[in-house]
């Protein structure tokens, strides 16, 4: 196992990382994430005269302030507890410590982070941008179309094959995470893309390669993730959007939009393929902002 050049300073800290190694079977840069906390924890120790087995809960607390005076964010600082937690729980399995400084300490409260998103204006620039001239800028207005439509994430998308799509129904049958199935309607506009895609352009993507995929890449295979995430970027860039964008802003575009419209959050979790219901409450939170936005925007006391 590698071991950083101050590791000799702290032998407590390696013996105990040493031990998580083999139980966890932790990665290279886990382990080097681990170590740099605990010796960070531990140099602010021996700053203060302590060793990290004479800590208090109340010295915990203080090195969490430490770290959020020093602008380290709340999601660092509670990354840090996580990697005291363990280890204090280690020394009190070992019998070096009779209490668990850590025990009951609750974590820095980390406010969900809003998720980026589109406005509809950009999603339109957006979806027009693809040269339609091209069987492959087709192919790739299809797929924004139907990105945007059904909210899929981006593995969703370029793993679609012919069987799970159903012109006549005008739905899209998505295995997700867990291979948890759902059906999701696609929408008029999409489905005209669709029934053109695969009447007038299709074919001449595949030629005589005989597929299943529903959107192959020029060499009639299944396309990457990758390669669909730089053809988004190249479109964004013909389309003059200045935002940072990816697959997955799309499929919030597409939960926001529906949330602004008035849709039941419960109806965006299915569609999303949500497990639980609080993953889908972020888009209450965009919304809201968007409306407080328009406020403040258009209201004469905004």
């Amino acid at each position: 196992m590698p071991k950083s050049a101050t590791s000799t300073d702290f032998p407590i800290l390696e013996t105990y990382l040493d031990a998580i190694w083999m139980e966890k079977g932790l990665s290279e840069n886990t382990l080097a994430a681990y170590r740099r906390d605990l010796q960070a924890f531990a140099r602010w120790a021996s700053l203060r005269h302590q060793k990290t087995t004479d800590i208090s809960r109340a010295d915990i607390e203080n090195y969490l302030a430490h770290l959020l005076q020093a602008k380290r964010s709340p999601r660092s600082a509670a990354r840090a507890l996580s990697c005291l937690r363990g280890y204090y729980r280690y020394l009190l399995r070992s019998g070096e410590l009779r209490e668990d400084p850590t025990l009951d300490l609750d974590s820095p409260r980390l406010g969900r982070p809003l998720p980026k998103t589109l406005s509809e204006t950009d999603v339109d620039a957006l979806l027009k941008a693809p040269n339609l001239e091209d069987p492959i800028g087709f192919r790739d207005r299809c797929m924004l179309e139907l990105l945007y439509a059904c909210g899929l994430r981006v593995s969703e998308l370029t793993g679609l094959t012919l069987s799970q799509l159903s012109l006549n129904q005008g739905v899209v049958r998505i295995s997700g995470k867990g291979g948890k199935e759902r059906l999701v309607p696609v929408g008029e506009e999409a489905l005209h893309w669709l029934q053109r895609y695969l009447k007038e352009v299709r074919p001449a993507l595949l030629g005589e390669t005989p597929s299943d995929v529903l959107f192959p890449s020029r060499r009639a295979q299944m396309m990457t993730r990758q390669t669909f995430w730089h053809r988004i970027k190249q479109h964004a860039m013909t389309a003059g959007i200045q935002k940072s964008i990816s697959p997955h802003v799309l499929r919030h575009a597409f939960a926001t939009h529906l949330v602004n419209h008035g849709a039941d959050l419960r109806v965006v979790q299915l569609l999303l393929g949500h497990s639980d219901l609080s993953t889908t409450q972020i888009y209450t939170h965009v919304a809201r902002q968007r409306l407080q936005s328009l406020h403040a925007k258009h209201h004469p006391r905004g």
